[in-house]
């Protein structure tokens, strides 16, 4: 076991050719090629297209599998969240320019906004969007303002109330609010949102939901620190 890990932390720095795996791991060049072999049969190495050594595909879908933290922690207080607004609920992450709803607790019956988890939406438009930019380096935010329903000075304004609130930013007859969650350190980790159809949420959301998500962003953040 030990050998084998000392390969697969080996492929894991750059790709290797045989020879770099046992220059690597002082391993007998027979036992590298051996294990190195071995894992590739399991998809734990493969080779790319010079033939070197590389992690496998199978590692990544091991990892998959295995619970997420931040969305273990949120999902109890989504729906808290949810039961308390009387909306939809949702926690979004940033993945470059798109936010991804990573977690959700749906309002059960009539009028709703419903995100299924997995949907990708622009980081352009509505809250949860401003907040994931609020707390965002503005370097990496460049093509993000080029089409963005909002601004820097805006976004400052996000930063220093705490929370964010749109209506139809992002579509027509929508409005949500959004707070971060943000780790022990302040580091942003996902915005978390409610959703749902203006005549209810109205023309001021944050004034009345802000409290409620703010609340949620702080349970889920206390929530990880336990874990």
């Amino acid at each position: 076991m030990d050998k084998t890990v000392a390969i697969l932390t080996a492929a894991a720095g750059e790709p290797r050719t045989l020879a770099e795996l046992v220059e690597a791991t002082a391993l007998p060049r027979a036992t590298a090629h051996r294990l190195a072999v071995a894992l590739e049969v399991h998809r734990l190495l493969a080779r790319d297209g010079e033939g070197r050594f590389v992690l496998g595909a199978r590692l990544g879908e091991l990892a998959a599998a295995l619970p997420d933290p931040l969305v273990t922690a949120a999902e109890p207080i989504l729906a808290w969240v949810r039961d308390e607004c009387g909306e939809s609920a949702q926690l979004y992450r940033r993945d470059g320019n798109e936010r991804v709803c990573v977690a959700a607790a749906d309002r059960a019956t009539g009028l709703r906004t419903t995100v299924p988890v997995g949907s990708r939406l622009p980081l352009t438009a509505g809250s949860g969007a401003q907040v994931l930019c609020a707390w965002s380096d503005p370097a990496t935010l460049a093509d993000v303002f080029a089409g963005s329903e909002f601004t820097p000075r805006s976004l400052a304004d996000v930063r220093r109330r705490g929370w964010a609130q749109s209506v139809g930013q992002r579509e027509a007859g929508v409005a949500s609010v959004s707070a971060p969650v943000r780790s022990a350190g302040g580091a942003l980790l996902a915005a978390i949102s409610i959703s749902g159809p203006i005549e209810r949420l109205g023309r001021t959301p944050g004034q009345r939901f802000a409290p409620v998500l703010v609340a949620g962003a702080r349970r889920i953040a206390a929530g990880l620190a336990r874990s």
